[in-house]
């Protein structure tokens, strides 16, 4: 049977495919879902050539004709949430309710930034000297090159994509190669909704990941790269476009949220709060309270009402009904999980709820709650990504300011109090 969905890399406006292939797999299950090209260096070097040809005439449209464009993606995007939504939850295995919101939130950067264009304005400069005048004005960069995270699969790459694009600019993708088939997706939608050959390319690779990371910072056609994922592939990467072409860089790392939950805080809304931004994605998200710190008066009775809600979690696959817990990405993610878990354990912390891989299957791990949980453990010191609630007591608030910001990563902190 024909799939239902593209599968081949996209260059230039054309679907490329390979001999070399790798596999896409379903994380609840393992299934292989595709087999999607396994591009190399070259092909990228292609992309970036592809790109920068369509830059001039991409870029000489006005602002108005390029959101018309970004409109017909926007629509297009919408008119296919559910089939967006179910390829999210079958490849990146988060909820089907979870992966609806971010195909909403992801097609919503095309509607904001098409609009956003519009209004790109430059600026006039008081002079000296009257016989001059100055101003500046606001143009785009030319090509810019992307690579994105698997754990929000859509949302990541519109992000990035759209303002370069309504800006005038055009990119080079490079998706996770845990997830590659919601990037072909946007780019079947975006070709049908009329964006220019070249002007949004996606190769797709697995063995060839450095390379082609290697290829995107050091391209003196790239003119931006930006970059989601871990803080020590991010060095690497600020590295290389830093010691060849200076370029302009974004990047998100990683992160070790905080969330503080201080005596005064209403328990049950402190509880809701705390399932709502640990346990998303099963942990799996880099502005996910990483670590809970609750003040001792409370620490004991937070503890018992958040266990008992951790333990009402339903875990399955996400396509299954009232799921709010589906599987980690790989069995990568599973073992470091475990092992994290396990030496808090070892330390001296208790597993009040789960602690172990869940009975759903081996791709899944069940939500957790340590408590007497220490500074130097390593789930406070370091991103789990996964459904792990670590609990560490503080009293006062100097402490707790102290604990939260004893940390190299950044990206998000919470807290309750009234």
């Amino acid at each position: 049977m024909a799939s239902s969905f593209r599968t081949d890399a996209y260059i230039n406006g054309e679907w490329r495919g390979s001999a070399k292939r790798f596999p896409v797999y379903n994380p609840a299950n393992q299934e292989v879902i595709a087999q999607v090209p396994d591009l190399g260096a070259t092909d990228c070097e292609d992309a970036i050539a592809a790109a920068d040809a369509a830059f001039p005439a991409w870029a000489a449209k006005t602002a108005k004709e390029r959101a018309a464009v970004m409109r017909a993606w926007y629509e297009a995007m919408m008119a296919g949430l559910d089939r967006l939504a179910a390829m999210i939850t079958r490849e990146g295995g988060k909820p089907l309710a979870e992966a609806r919101g971010e195909a909403a939130y992801g097609a919503s950067f095309v509607e904001w930034f098409g609009e956003e264009a519009k209004r790109a304005y430059g600026r006039t400069i008081p002079t000296t000297t009257p016989t001059r005048r100055y101003v500046t004005i606001k143009q785009p960069v030319g090509v810019c090159a992307a690579v994105t995270p698997w754990n929000f699969p859509m949302a990541m790459i519109t992000r990035k994509a759209a303002p370069a694009i309504a800006a005038g600019c055009t990119i080079v993708l490079k998706p996770p190669h845990q997830t590659p088939l919601t990037a072909l997706m946007l780019a079947e939608l975006g070709e049908k909704a009329g964006l220019p050959k070249g002007v949004f390319n996606v190769v797709t690779t697995h063995e060839s990941t450095d390379a082609i990371g290697k290829v995107m910072c050091e391209s003196p056609l790239v003119k931006k790269f930006s970059f989601t994922g871990s803080t020590a592939v991010g060095k690497k990467l600020g590295a290389l476009c830093v010691g060849s072409t200076v370029k302009r860089i974004s990047l998100e790392l990683g992160g070790n949220a905080p969330l503080l939950i201080f005596a005064d805080a209403d328990l049950d809304k402190a509880v809701a709060g705390a399932i709502a931004c640990k346990f998303r994605n099963a942990g799996q998200t880099c502005v996910c309270a990483n670590r809970i710190l609750v003040e001792d008066s409370i620490y004991d009775a937070f503890a018992k009402k958040f266990a008992e809600a951790v333990r009402a979690l339903k875990v399955g696959p996400g396509d299954q009904d009232g799921v709010a817990v589906g599987p980690l990405i790989d069995m990568k993610a599973i073992e470091k999980v475990e092992r994290m878990v396990a030496e808090a354990i070892d330390a001296g912390a208790g597993a009040v709820v789960g602690g172990k891989p869940h009975a759903a299957g081996r791709q899944f791990f069940t939500p957790t709650v340590l408590t007497n949980v220490t500074r130097d453990m390593r789930v406070n010191t370091e991103e789990i990504f996964g459904p792990v609630a670590p609990l560490i007591k503080f009293s006062s608030d100097d402490e707790a300011v102290a604990i939260a910001n004893d940390t190299p990563f950044g990206l998000a902190g919470y807290f309750f109090t009234k």
